[in-house]
């Protein structure tokens, strides 16, 4: 991990420049952050990041699931015929 001291108005640019986060403000102890980045770029705080990609997971789990049971299905017609 980078570990990066900047004050207000100050910036870092990520990747190839096309990312810049600017520290906006401070009070206390929280940090007010500006994130400019190309629209297709999605961004997201870590606990709403964290509940999409678990929600992915169920997600797909249960199509795997799905898939097995249809699986299955199939294999007892074919058996019957």
């Amino acid at each position: 991990m980078l570990i990066l001291t900047r004050k207000v108005g100050e910036s870092i640019t990520i990747g190839d420049g096309s990312v810049t986060v600017s520290v906006m403000d401070i009070k206390g102890r929280q940090v007010r952050l500006g994130i400019e980045a190309p629209g297709d770029m999605p961004i997201h705080r870590m606990e709403i990041f964290l509940k999409i990609k678990e929600a992915n997971e169920q997600a797909t789990a249960a199509q795997a699931n799905d898939l097995d049971a249809l699986s299955g299905l199939l294999k007892g017609k074919g058996d019957n015929a």
